[in-house]
């Protein structure tokens, strides 16, 4: 497929790159050059402001000959029963899927002037997609879904690569245990405050577990283990190996059961860090957590998710490509479910200051379970019924569909009484006819 646009920018290298090579895998390159355009006699796309004779037309609206962020007047209209904006007159493809695209995964809202929560992050209701109802829908993949049938349908020698239905897991670990190897201090501070509150279960039940009598609530992670071999998931661990701090309670770093824990979570499963949330202040904190875990399980690590989904673009991102990593896993909302860059496609995160493509991949998730029980309030049935609608969102457009979980939801303690079996009928979801994992 041969493309022309008139200026050749660093975004809209990114963007037909993201469609035609990451998403299609289709063969494809981009031409400024009209004279070479015309005479070209194979598949071809003409994305400018003015059609030059008969062939394949896309009028562009300029997002991506642009520099530098500014205020987008959006207007949304419909195409397809999909949202769709930067709209045009052309009957076939109504607006400029290109810029639009561009617009959602660069996550150039983000960059704009926004409202944060209490935790200064951007939130799903301060998006376009929550705004205009589509944030439990991969917009971007939909609209490609009916981009590839009109060019189907136009070019009758163009072969698309097939594609496949993925599934990722990924367990975050905050705290490995309830009870465990939270030191003499921090122990015997709980054990008082029970006492204060005369909480006579909590009191046993802590008395029992550090004496061995009991298993820890929270080490759930043979479950897991054997659940995800029964089902042949892929999964990756996010270890937590902060200092603890106000928001940042883990296990100590120190510990040697949580040491050879973490060893034995690297023996079945890919890890990556969970950068603290102190360390989004500090780049010497997240280098520091990095080398902790590079030095239990003696690998590099490669792979990220932000501790509280503490996600501040481009800071965030800018830090992780300085670190090495090359997969992040944050990118997704704790208060709703659904697709934060409206893609259910691992694509590399573009710095729209710098306006560049960077070597960092971000793996969008779609849910999690913290988002259910402590935001939405909705059951483990009600849950399930919010996955399955997503997950056939994805299974829909052969995407890749990614879930958070955290090592507490297999507990069956406190408030994840009756949680613990989520997960495996999501499993089971999924897998209903027999589609792989990744």
């Amino acid at each position: 497929m041969l493309i022309f646009t008139p200026k050749i920018t660093s975004r809209t290298e990114y963007t037909f790159n993201l469609i035609f090579d990451t998403i299609w895998d289709l063969d494809y390159k981009l031409t400024d050059d009209i004279e070479y355009f015309n005479e070209y006699s194979g598949n071809k796309i003409n994305y400018s402001s003015k059609k030059i004779d008969t062939e394949f037309f896309i009028k562009r609206y300029g997002l991506l000959e642009e520099e530098g962020v500014k205020d987008q007047d959006i207007k949304f209209g419909q195409w397809n029963d999909l949202p769709i904006f930067y709209q045009n007159s052309d009957e076939r493809i109504p607006f400029d899927i290109f810029s639009a695209t561009f617009f959602l995964v660069s996550r150039y809202e983000e960059y704009l002037p926004h409202i944060k929560d209490h935790y200064n992050r951007f939130t799903a209701k301060e998006s376009i997609a929550y705004k205009h109802n589509f944030l439990d829908r991969p917009l971007v993949n939909l609209w490609l879904l009916e981009f590839k049938k009109i060019l189907q349908s136009h070019f009758s020698s163009i072969t698309f690569p097939p594609q496949k239905f993925t599934y990722q897991s990924t367990i975050d670990v905050d705290n490995a245990y309830y009870f465990l190897e939270k030191g003499f201090v921090r122990t015997t501070a709980s054990f008082i405050k029970s006492i204060l509150l005369m909480d006579k279960e909590l009191i046993k039940k802590r008395k029992d577990v550090l004496l061995g009598k009991e298993k820890d609530p929270y080490d759930t992670f043979e479950f897991q283990l054997s659940l995800n071999k029964k089902y042949n998931v892929d999964v990756v661990y996010f270890i937590l190996l902060a200092d603890y701090g106000l928001n940042d309670k883990n296990c100590s770093v120190h510990s040697r059961k949580f040491q050879l824990l973490i060893k034995h979570l690297s023996d079945h499963a890919k890890l990556g860090i969970h950068p603290s949330f102190a360390s989004n202040t500090s780049f010497e904190t997240i280098v520091t957590e990095k080398n902790r875990l590079e030095n239990i399980i003696k690998k590099e690590v490669e792979l990220s998710r932000q501790h509280f989904l503490k996600l501040d673009i481009p800071k965030t991102y800018r830090n992780l490509v300085e670190l090495s990593v090359k997969n992040d896993f944050t990118m997704g909302y704790a208060s709703l479910p659904g697709f934060r860059a409206s893609i259910c496609t691992p694509f590399y995160f573009y710095d729209l200051e710098l306006e560049m493509t960077t070597n960092l991949k971000v793996h969008p998730f779609a849910v999690m379970d913290a988002t259910f029980n402590y935001y939405l309030r909705t059951s483990p049935e009600e849950s399930l019924t919010i996955i399955k609608k997503i997950v056939d969102e994805v299974k829909l457009v052969e995407g890749n569909f990614v879930s958070l979980w955290h090592n507490e939801t297999w507990s069956d303690y406190k408030e994840w009484k009756g949680w613990s079996g989520l997960y495996e009928k999501m499993l089971e979801y999924i897998h209903h006819d027999n589609l792989q994992t990744s």
